[in-house]
């Protein structure tokens, strides 16, 4: 199954050459940015983004914190697992990497001699967005963004062909997915015992809920106690 593309005639290795193309044409410090993006740039902005999502969802405090937290602990888990997935589907698969079978690619990255398809930055960061979504549409739709940028960038720096690229994107989603009731069944009631905790509690809700009585419900309660206490003074 290794000539899964080996044909300059197929759509995805005519893609590939437009798509690489652009890096001969692009300034060396271009190029070079592009490299430190696609290698690990990307993969650093998507754990910030987690982290200003947690962020963002603790100083909220919502009565579902709990539940966005257990969906942002899911996010990385899913990720992880996506990885661990791709291990016999690559080993399966044997697809080499393009600069392998096709000539005349401009390869920003050196040394790569794993197997190709499918690509674990494109599983790592879209898993990664779609867990997001999961938590927090609005930074979700951010990761989803930043990994479809990432898929770009490997195919522009010519380590893997765009299927590569879809079968990674298409691997974390379904893990992602298809896990997710069953990860929030588990995750969920951990963050709200994490919730309840006297200082554990901050890592889900930065304001304290403190008990509030029935005199705070009723408006002048709080001045009407005072002045009884003025008074038997």
């Amino acid at each position: 199954m290794g000539g899964l593309a080996e044909s300059g005639s197929n759509p995805d290795v005519d893609l590939l050459y437009d798509i690489n193309g652009l890096a001969k044409h692009a300034p060396h410090w271009f190029d070079r940015g592009m490299e430190f993006v696609g290698e690990w740039g990307l993969l650093l902005a998507m754990v910030l983004l987690v982290v200003w999502c947690w962020w963002s969802v603790r100083r909220r405090g919502d009565a579902d914190a709990a539940s966005s937290v257990a969906g942002l602990v899911w996010a990385p888990l899913a990720a992880g697992i996506a990885l661990l997935v791709n291990v016999p589907i690559r080993g399966f698969v044997e697809r080499p990497r393009p600069f392998v079978d096709h000539q005349g690619l401009d390869v920003l990255v050196s040394g790569k001699t794993d197997f190709s398809f499918v690509s674990d930055h494109a599983t790592l960061t879209m898993a990664m967005g779609v867990g997001l979504f999961v938590a927090n549409r609005k930074f979700g739709l951010a990761g989803i963004g930043l990994a479809l940028f990432e898929g770009f960038c490997r195919v522009y720096m010519g380590v893997h062909y765009p299927t590569d690229v879809i079968g990674g994107f298409a691997l974390g989603t379904a893990v992602v997915l298809l896990l997710s009731p069953l990860a929030m069944a588990l995750l969920v009631p951990v963050m709200k015992a994490v919730e309840t905790a006297p200082r554990a509690g901050r890592l889900i809700r930065a304001r304290a809920t403190g008990h509030v009585g029935p005199e705070a419900l009723i408006p002048g309660a709080r001045a009407e106690q005072s002045d009884e206490r003025d008074l038997a003074a």
